[in-house]
C-alpha cells in the first residue's frame, strides 16, 4: 500500500469537506481510484462531494475550466462519478464570465445544482452581473442549463436566471425606499412537497414589518396566508425560523422580542391549508440560549451541523448561554413531531465534575485551556455525543494551542452516560487537531478522526499519527496509523461511502492528481 504524510489541516465537520494534507500508509484496504487530471482536459478547478436530500453520499463531481469563450462566458466542464468513484456523466457548457468555480449539490428533484463558489473578480464591472447564475444539470438526459428562480413580488411570479448588477439593484432601492420610506422584500421557493412558498415584508432599515409567508399550488395560486410582525417596530419584532417541514407539516421557532425581552415559542402548521397546529411557549432557563441554538452555524459552536432531523423529532444543539452571554455548558432542544411537544435539557460544564474534576463553569480545564465543540453526533437511538477539546487560544506573545480530546456520552434525555478523554500531545499553531466522521451501520453507530504528532519512544523523532476511532453498540475501538513524510505529496481526505474514506493525492509538480477510496478497519 501507501504511505502520506500530514502537512497541514483545516479544521471542518466531514461533510463540509476537511482539508487535511497526508502521505498514506498500508492500513488501509485498497478500493479504487481516478486520475482528476485524466477525467478532462480543462484546467482542474474543485471537487466536492454530493449528498442526496436524505444525507446519504449519492457520488463526487469535477469541475474544468477551459477559460474565457465570449464577452460575457466562460467554457467549464463537469465530471460526476458515483460513489465508487465511476465516471457516470459528464459535458462542457458556458457559465457566466464571473464565475471562478462551481460547487455541486442535489436537489430534491434529484438534479445535480452547480452554484457559484467563487467570483471571479477580473472580469467583474459595474455593468457585468456580479453573482454569476447556478447551473442545474439533467443526470437523465445529462442536459444542462442556466437555474430558474423565481421573483415574487405582491402576488406576481416572474423568472429570472441573472441577478440584477450590484450598481443597478442598489440604486433601485435607495429609490424606493426613498418613494415608500421602506423596501418590499420577497423571495420564493419551492419545495419538494409540492407548489412553491414565498415569504414577503417590509424592511424600515432598523425594523420591519408587515410578514407574510405564503403557500402557492403548482400552479402558482395562493392556497393560504399567515401573517406575523404585523406591529413591528423598533420596540417590537416578531420572527419565525423554519426548522423542519413534511407531507403533513411546518415546523417553526418563533421569537418575540419586546423592549428587548425575548420569548420563544414552536409554531406548527398545516401544510396544506396553513391551519395553525400547535403553537406553544418554551420555558427555558434563558432565551439567549434559544437565540444560539437557532443562529445557523453561530460562532458559538463554530461550523458544526447542530442538529439533525428524523422521521419522529428534530434534534439541535448549542452553547448554554447565560443572561450575560457566558457559556457555561450545552443545551440539546428536541421537538416529538407527533406530538408537537418541545424538550429543553442542559448539560453544563460541572455536570462534568467527576469525569474532570478541575473543569469549572466557564468549560476551563487547566492552564488557560478550555473545552471547544468539534463536533455532535446524533445517533438513532436519541443519545448525543459530544466531542469537545482542550484549546487554549493565542495570546498576545503565544501561539494558540490545543491537547487533549474529551468524548461526552449522553443518553436520550441528554443526562451524561460517561466520558472518555483521548490524551494528545499539544499542538501549536492549531485550531484544532480533530479531524472529521461519518456515520455507520444506518446512523446507529459512528466513526471519527483525528491526529497527534507523537514522539518515538525509541529514536526519539516525532510523527505524525493517525487516530481512527469506532464507536460501536457504545464500544469504544482504536486504531493508530503512524504517518511519515515523503516529498511534496499532499492528500486531501473526503467523505467516502459508509465504511470508507476518500483520499486525493495531490502533487502540483508531477501533475498527479488523484483519488482513491480505502476501506477502513472495524
Amino acid at each position: 500500500m501507501f504511505i502520506f504524510l500530514v502537512l497541514c489541516l483545516e479544521n471542518n465537520s466531514m461533510k463540509k469537506l476537511s482539508v487535511l494534507m497526508v502521505i498514506f500508509l498500508s492500513s488501509f484496504f485498497y478500493s479504487q481510484t481516478q486520475d482528476l487530471y485524466a477525467l478532462a482536459k480543462g484546467e482542474h478547478l474543485g471537487f466536492n462531494a454530493i449528498f442526496d436530500q436524505k444525507d446519504n453520499l449519492f457520488g463526487y463531481i469535477s469541475i474544468y475550466s477551459y477559460g474565457k469563450s465570449s464577452d460575457k462566458t466562460k467554457k467549464f466542464e463537469y465530471v460526476i462519478l458515483d460513489k465508487n468513484l465511476n465516471p457516470i456523466a459528464n459535458k462542457e457548457f458556458e457559465g457566466d464570465i464571473t464565475a471562478g468555480d462551481y460547487y455541486g449539490y442535489m436537489d430534491f428533484r434529484g438534479e445535480i445544482i452547480l452554484r457559484p463558489s467563487r467570483i471571479d473578480r477580473e472580469f467583474v464591472t459595474n455593468k457585468t452581473v456580479f453573482t454569476p447564475s447556478s447551473m442545474v444539470i439533467d443526470l437523465k438526459d445529462n442536459s444542462v442549463k442556466k437555474k430558474i428562480y423565481y421573483d415574487y413580488d405582491n402576488g406576481t411570479f416572474k423568472e429570472i436566471t441573472e441577478q440584477k448588477a450590484w450598481k443597478s439593484a442598489r440604486k433601485e432601492n435607495r429609490e424606493e425606499k426613498k418613494e415608500k420610506g421602506y423596501n418590499y422584500i420577497s423571495y420564493v421557493v419551492e419545495i419538494k412537497e409540492g407548489g412553491y412558498i414565498a415569504v414577503e415584508y417590509n424592511d424600515y432599515g432598523k425594523y420591519v414589518n408587515n410578514n407574510s409567508l405564503i403557500k402557492f399550488d403548482e400552479n402558482k395560486k395562493e392556497l393560504w396566508r399567515y401573517k406575523y410582525n404585523t406591529s413591528g417596530d423598533k420596540k417590537i419584532n416578531e420572527e419565525i425560523s423554519l426548522i423542519d417541514k413534511d407531507e403533513k407539516h411546518l415546523f417553526f421557532l418563533v421569537k418575540k422580542t419586546i423592549d428587548k425581552n425575548k420569548q420563544y415559542s414552536l409554531l406548527v402548521l398545516d401544510i396544506k391549508t396553513g391551519e395553525q397546529k400547535s403553537f406553544e411557549k418554551i420555558e427555558v432557563l434563558n432565551n439567549e440560549t434559544l437565540d444560539y441554538i437557532t443562529s445557523l452555524y453561530s460562532y458559538t459552536f463554530g461550523n458544526i451541523d447542530n442538529d439533525k432531523i428524523f422521521d419522529d423529532k428534530i434534534v439541535m444543539l448549542g452553547n448554554h448561554i447565560t443572561n450575560d452571554l457566558r457559556k457555561i455548558g450545552y443545551t440539546r432542544l428536541l421537538v416529538d413531531k407527533n406530538t408537537f411537544e418541545v424538550n429543553v435539557k442542559d448539560l453544563d460544564h460541572l455536570d462534568l465534575v467527576s469525569y474532570i474534576p478541575k473543569i469549572k463553569e466557564s468549560g476551563l480545564v487547566e492552564s488557560g485551556y478550555y473545552l471547544h465543540p468539534r463536533d455532535a453526533y446524533f445517533l438513532k437511538d436519541g443519545s448525543v455525543g459530544l466531542i469537545l477539546e482542550k484549546y487554549k487560544p493565542e495570546g498576545q506573545y503565544s501561539a494558540p494551542k490545543t491537547t487533549d480530546l474529551v468524548y461526552v456520552f449522553t443518553d436520550k434525555d441528554f443526562k451524561t452516560k460517561g466520558v472518555k478523554i483521548f490524551e494528545k500531545e499539544k499542538s501549536k499553531w492549531s485550531n484544532s487537531d480533530y479531524l472529521f466522521s461519518q456515520y455507520l451501520n444506518d446512523g446507529k453507530d459512528v466513526v471519527f478522526f483525528y491526529r497527534d504528532y507523537v514522539k518515538d519512544s525509541e529514536t526519539k523523532e516525532k510523527n505524525w499519527n493517525l487516530y481512527i476511532n469506532t464507536l460501536i453498540d457504545g464500544n469504544f475501538k482504536q486504531e493508530v496509523v503512524p504517518i511519515s513524510a515523503k516529498d511534496d505529496y499532499m492528500v486531501y481526505p473526503y467523505v467516502g461511502k459508509e465504511g470508507y474514506i476518500l483520499l486525493r493525492e495531490y502533487n502540483q509538480k508531477e501533475k498527479y492528481n488523484k483519488i482513491r477510496l480505502e476501506r477502513l478497519n472495524y
